[in-house]
């Protein structure tokens, strides 16, 4: 997995990489138990400073997207369903309320923004079983 960081971007650098690490993992170009870079190695690989790597490791490993064992690494979790389907489709409203609000000030129309979705909702990994 190739992670980029755009210097120029208002973004903040742990931001980017956060970003970046849950996309593959939703992706499917992360899979569980896969071994992530150390952070020293892709602090080297990036040109950032460590810190800011053990930054995005942490946050990722306290919302349960990643594990680190120690002496071994860190690595992908598996997906856990810790929040009840009622929060979980809360949260889901709120984003999807958040996105159309956007979809809206950009001019789209709703047929727009259902075919977009349709078409992106292919590109990424879904689980097979339907978390209760």
């Amino acid at each position: 997995m190739e992670f980029r960081i755009d210097p120029s971007s208002r973004l903040p650098i742990y931001r980017q990489l956060s970003n970046q690490l849950r996309e593959a993992v939703a992706r499917g170009r992360l899979k569980p138990e896969e071994r992530l870079p150390s952070v020293r190695e892709l602090s080297r690989t990036l040109v950032i400073n460590p810190n800011t790597v053990a930054r995005v490791y942490t946050e990722l490993e306290r919302e349960g997207m990643l594990n680190t064992r120690p002496g071994l690494g860190v690595f992908v979790a598996h997906p856990k369903a810790e929040l009840t389907r009622k929060v979980r489709r809360e949260r889901l409203c709120e984003m999807l309320d958040r996105f159309l609000t956007e979809a809206v000030h950009l001019g789209f129309s709703a047929d727009e923004v259902v075919a977009s979705v349709s078409q992106r909702v292919k590109q990424f990994q879904w689980q097979p079983e339907a978390v209760q």
